[in-house]
């Protein structure tokens, strides 16, 4: 069983996002906005089973995934291509709402 992760987390950083993004061939417009944005996280968990929501002003979206297997994460409305995800290892620190 992986950690656990349960709770509400706020960014405090992404350094080195939008040059992450630019490697991924995201289009230079949703680069911009990526990188200007702070989101937070709503992560439930129960076992293995996971959801993560993404709050941000801009957009907000529900990623649902079992640990240990991969998943498709569609982001459509974004920049239109799916991706399949494989979590090794997450590091945060938790902040109290």
């Amino acid at each position: 069983m992986p950690a656990d992760f349960n709770g509400y987390w706020k960014m405090v950083s992404n350094d080195n996002f939008e040059e992450y993004l630019k490697a991924l061939d995201v289009n230079v417009a949703v680069r911009k906005i990526a990188n200007l944005l702070k989101p937070d996280k709503e992560i439930l968990q129960n076992g293995d089973h996971m959801i993560i929501k993404t709050l941000s002003t801009f957009r907000n979206y529900i990623m649902e995934f079992d640990v240990g297997k991969e998943f498709e994460e569609d982001l459509a409305g974004v920049d239109d291509r799916k991706c399949m995800v494989r979590i090794r290892t997450v590091t945060m620190d938790k902040k109290k709402k």
